[in-house]
Formats: C-alpha cells, sequence, structure tokens
C-alpha cells in the first residue's frame, strides 16, 4: 500500500511579503524557488537528504536581494521548498505516471518540463535522483496545490494589481539562479553570467528590459537576453501588457555568486549582491521617473 501523508499546513510559514505597505516603485519582486521549508510529513515519501533535494533551489537568490527591503521595492518570496512544489508552474503540468490514484477522466497534459521531470511537482533532483521511493497521492497533491501553490499566487497576484491601482502599471521581476553548467554547454561556448527573458520582446517593452541590461553590463557582468531561457509560468501568465503589467525573468549563473556543492555564499557573493541590488533599485528609478 502506498504511504499516505496528511501535512498541517497551518504550521507552515508559506511565504512572506516585504515592503508591500510602502510600495515605493511599480516594480515587484516574485522570488518562487529560494525556499528552504519541507513539512516535516513529506520525508516519509522520499529517501534522499535534504542536502541532495536542495539541488532543485534557486540558491541564496532571496538573500541577494534582500537589501532592497529596506529601499521600498516590494517582492513576495516562497518559503516553501521548489522540490515540495514548484509555482512557477502550471497547475496542470502534472507527470499522471507519479500517481497511483490519477483520475481516470482526467485530461493528461504533457510538455517538455513534465517529460524531464520538472513539472508542478518535480520527480528528481537536478542530479537526476528520483524524489519519490513510489507513487504518491494525486489527492494529496491537490492539497498541496491549494494551501500553497494558490496561496503564493493570490498574494503575487493582489500585490501586483495593488502596484497598477498606485502606478498605472506594474513591471514583475521574476527572479531565479541556473546551474552553472547549464551556461556551459552553450555550442558557441558563450559565456553566461545573467540572462534575462521576456519572450522575446512579448513581455516586456525593449526600452525597460534595457535599462537593467545595460546597467549589469556596465558593471562588467555577460548579460544574454533569451538565452538560455526565455521565461516560464509567472513571465508568461501574469504578462497583460493591454493592463500595462510586464513581465521580465531574471536568471542568475550561480557560479557567479555562491558555491554549488556547499551552497554557501563564495568571495564574490556581496560584490554581486551589491552590483544586482544597485542594479534593480536604478530601474525601479527609472520606472518611477
Amino acid at each position: 500500500m502506498p504511504t499516505r501523508i496528511k501535512i498541517d499546513y497551518k504550521k507552515l510559514d508559506i511565504y512572506e511579503e516585504k515592503a508591500m505597505d510602502k510600495l515605493m516603485y511599480p516594480l515587484v519582486l516574485s522570488i518562487p524557488h529560494s525556499g528552504k521549508i519541507f513539512p516535516q510529513e513529506f520525508f516519509s515519501l522520499t529517501s534522499l537528504s535534504l542536502n541532495e533535494l536542495r539541488t532543485n533551489e534557486d540558491l541564496l537568490v532571496d538573500e541577494l536581494l534582500s537589501p532592497l527591503e529596506k529601499e521600498g521595492v516590494a517582492s513576495v518570496k516562497m518559503n516553501i521548498s521548489r522540490a515540495f512544489i514548484d509555482v512557477n508552474r502550471d497547475k496542470i503540468e502534472l507527470d499522471e505516471k507519479m500517481f497511483y490514484d490519477y483520475p481516470a477522466d482526467k485530461i493528461i497534459f504533457e510538455n517538455s518540463r513534465c517529460r524531464s521531470g520538472y513539472g508542478l511537482i518535480h520527480r528528481v533532483t537536478s542530479s537526476g535522483k528520483s524524489i519519490y521511493a513510489e507513487p504518491i497521492s494525486y489527492t494529496e497533491v491537490q492539497e498541496r496545490i491549494k494551501n500553497v501553490y494558490d496561496v503564493y499566487h493570490k498574494h503575487l497576484n493582489s500585490l501586483v494589481n495593488k502596484c497598477v491601482q498606485k502606478f498605472g502599471f506594474c513591471l514583475l521581476l521574476d527572479c531565479h539562479s541556473m546551474p552553472s553548467k547549464i551556461c556551459s554547454i552553450m555550442q558557441d561556448e558563450t559565456k553566461i553570467d545573467i540572462c534575462l527573458g521576456d519572450l522575446f520582446s512579448q513581455s516586456c517593452p525593449t526600452h525597460i528590459s534595457d535599462v537593467l541590461r545595460e546597467d549589469l553590463l556596465k558593471k562588467g557582468y555577460a548579460v544574454l537576453k533569451n538565452v538560455p531561457y526565455s521565461g516560464a509560468y509567472t513571465t508568461f501568465n501574469y504578462c497583460q501588457p493591454r493592463k500595462k503589467i510586464y513581465t521580465l525573468q531574471l536568471e542568475l549563473n550561480r557560479s557567479i555568486y555562491v558555491d554549488e556543492q556547499t551552497f554557501e555564499p563564495n568571495a564574490h557573493f556581496q560584490k554581486v549582491q551589491k552590483d544586482l541590488c544597485n542594479a534593480v533599485l536604478d530601474l525601479a528609478k527609472s520606472l518611477k521617473a
């Protein structure tokens, strides 16, 4: 009989909102993948260690951006680990083979992320290790969606709308990190420190994204647009140009600020933090000008 779990979500600190009361700029940061919290009950479903599960995490992105709170830049951060549920996916991005009770009448949706094991519920770690020892409950995953996924997006959507009401428009900057190995497999061997994804100029006006891009270039970083990522769920689904809601995905090469083996800040962390926060703050000020 497959293991069943019942999680008390009231005990979990699901998300954090920062500087939303001040809301000094028409800029909102989404930090969906830096969470480190797992419900204790989850560990009965996996034999992997915490460090193995954390390899799917966007390491220290929340800490890199933390100084922006005192500058009045609003943000919503997910505290729950991405390996538990990935809030930068659509609810239907599920691999039905993961579940012992997947409804027979439920439409099967497959895309490249599901097939590779990184759908709404991750099947594998970044090193390819299976997270679950056996099939899990589809019904239990619906509880994850209700109590974690929906909660995060409810507050993020509310903050974006509040921003539009105050300023007439909003830029949602979706903040991530990418493994250095992703940045080293490009066929042309192009150096990549930072990627800005705007769905190939569909989600954000070029004159806005170029403010951040040019600032980071001047600081000495190798910045590419839409390579290797052009944007995912948040970038696509929150973008509403007719309502003047724009989105931009920020991806940082982890090797420029963190030791990817120990998860600890490297010698360049403070410089990257200062450069990144200054660039984002300059972007925020340019939007308000």
